[in-house]
C-alpha cells in the first residue's frame, strides 16, 4: 500500500503522475468512485460498463499497479476496494498546483 509519504518522496511527481495517468480512463474513474461506496468484485464492476470483462481485468490492472485500487480476498471472493488515504493525498497533491508560489526574485541582493 503506498501512503502520503510516497507522494511527498524525493521526485514526488513520479507517484502523482502515475496516478494521473490511471484516473485519465472515464471507466477507471468509475470503478474509483464505485469502490469507494463499498467493495465490489471485478464482474460487478464490468455489469457498470459496456466494457467486456477481459477490459475491464486491464483496467484494473492499471488501478492496482497504481494503488488506487486493492485487492482483498473475502472468503472464496476477491473484491476491489479503493485506497481512500492514498486518493487524498493524490488530491492535496493536485490542490498544490494551484497554491501560489513564492517569488525568489524579491529577495534576491537589490540594485
Amino acid at each position: 500500500m503506498r501512503s502520503s509519504s510516497f507522494i511527498a518522496a524525493s521526485r514526488p511527481y513520479t507517484a502523482l503522475d502515475e496516478l494521473l495517468r490511471a484516473l485519465s480512463h472515464r471507466e477507471r474513474r468509475l470503478f474509483v468512485r464505485a469502490c469507494l461506496v463499498r467493495q465490489r468484485a471485478a464482474g460487478e464492476l464490468a455489469e457498470l460498463s459496456d466494457l467486456a470483462l477481459a477490459t475491464v481485468s486491464e483496467h484494473l490492472k492499471v488501478l492496482r499497479k497504481s494503488g488506487l485500487l486493492i485487492l482483498n480476498k473475502q472468503g472464496r471472493s476477491w473484491l476491489y476496494s479503493t485506497d481512500r488515504h492514498l486518493l487524498r493525498s493524490a488530491l492535496r497533491e493536485l490542490a498544490l498546483v494551484n497554491a501560489p508560489i513564492a517569488d525568489d526574485s524579491s529577495s534576491s541582493s537589490s540594485h
